[in-house]
Parts: C-alpha cells; sequence; structure tokens
C-alpha cells in the first residue's frame, strides 16, 4: 500500500537524503536525462527544507521512501522559473509553483500522480493562489534515446485541467547521459502548463 502525505518543507528535513537520491534515480530517465549529483541535489531540496511556505508530497511504501512531489510559491521559487512570467507580465505573489513529480517506475500506475496533484492543488487553494503552474522539458519526437514504449503524461495533465502555454519557457542547465557518454551539461528548455485555482 502507498500513502501519501502533505509535509510543510521543514518537516521534511530528515527525508533529504531519500529525496535526493530519489530524484537522481528517476531524473535519469527520458525525458529528462539527468545526470544525477547527490551533492547538487541535497543543496537544492534544502530551498525547500528551509522554509514553511513549501510544501511537499512524501510517498512511501511499507515506510520506505518511494516518490515525492514538490511546491511552492512562484515568488520563492528559482529565478529560472520566474522569468518567463516576469517577462509575460504575471504577479508572481499569485501562482503556485508545483516543483516536479517523481515516483519509482514499480510504485507507477496505481494513482500517486492523482493524490500528488490533489494534496498540491488543496494546498495552492488553502493558500489563495489564482494559478497553478508547472513544467516539462521540451524533447524532440524522434530524440535518439527516446524509449520505443515512451508515452508523455500530456494527456494526463489535460485530463487534470492543465494548458500548455508555448509562450511560457524556462531555461535550465543540467549535464545529461546518454547511452553512450556523459555530455557536459547545457541548456534545457521547458514548458509551462497552467490551470486556475478554485
Amino acid at each position: 500500500m502507498i500513502v501519501c502525505t502533505g509535509v510543510n518543507g521543514s518537516d521534511a528535513v530528515c527525508l533529504i537524503e531519500d529525496l535526493a537520491e530519489l530524484r537522481c534515480r528517476v531524473f535519469r530517465e527520458f525525458p529528462y536525462l539527468y545526470a544525477g549529483d547527490l551533492d547538487y541535489e541535497r543543496e537544492y531540496l534544502a530551498n525547500y527544507t528551509k522554509t514553511d511556505s513549501a510544501f511537499l508530497v512524501i510517498a512511501k511504501s511499507e515506510g520506505r521512501v518511494v516518490g515525492v512531489s514538490t511546491s511552492m510559491p512562484l515568488a520563492d521559487a528559482d529565478p529560472a522559473f520566474q522569468q518567463p512570467f516576469v517577462a509575460a507580465g504575471y504577479d508572481l505573489s499569485k501562482i503556485a509553483y508545483f516543483g516536479e513529480s517523481v515516483l519509482l517506475p514499480e510504485f507507477r500506475g496505481q494513482g500517486v500522480g492523482h493524490r500528488f496533484f490533489d494534496l498540491r492543488e488543496s494546498w495552492a487553494m488553502n493558500h489563495h493562489f489564482d494559478i497553478n503552474a508547472f513544467c516539462s522539458v521540451i524533447r524532440s519526437v524522434d530524440h535518439p534515446a527516446r524509449p520505443y514504449d515512451y508515452r508523455s503524461n500530456d494527456s494526463f495533465w489535460m485530463k487534470r485541467g492543465y494548458h500548455r502555454h508555448d509562450e511560457l519557457i524556462a531555461n535550465l542547465e543540467w549535464p545529461e547521459i546518454t547511452s553512450s557518454n556523459l555530455d557536459p551539461e547545457y541548456w534545457h528548455q521547458l514548458v509551462f502548463w497552467l490551470k486556475s485555482s478554485p
């Protein structure tokens, strides 16, 4: 049985190591192809655990952390995520930023993704945000590392009421790993998906 629990950022301090390892493992998969760095992940996750303005959903199975979904006010997020909204004239204080959702492969398809969104959307509504936003990496359909059976989450997100906004693009750097070599760090584009918060 998988149990999903929402916690404030400061309550997740003791989970940083588990969450860092989880992110490194899951983000190696397509479409992110991230060559994870545990030290970087610990530092990144500290941005969530140093403040109670952040909210995390922790998924556990028999006491083991198997997934995490993060959120915080966009006004507190990395400037790279804020930039497209600033350029488009949005009020950052009215936007909840849903950072990422990662779940080990063997626990997918059991409704955890919906629980991640349910709990984060409830948090956003309780904090009176007008918009919920997250982004996904842009990959070409003929990308050489794309698995033959890969299915994007686009239809899932659309069923949840999110709409892709191609005018809102974030640019981030991360080291990418391929099946044959480790490429140097380079820029990736991520497109935002938005939904009005009730």
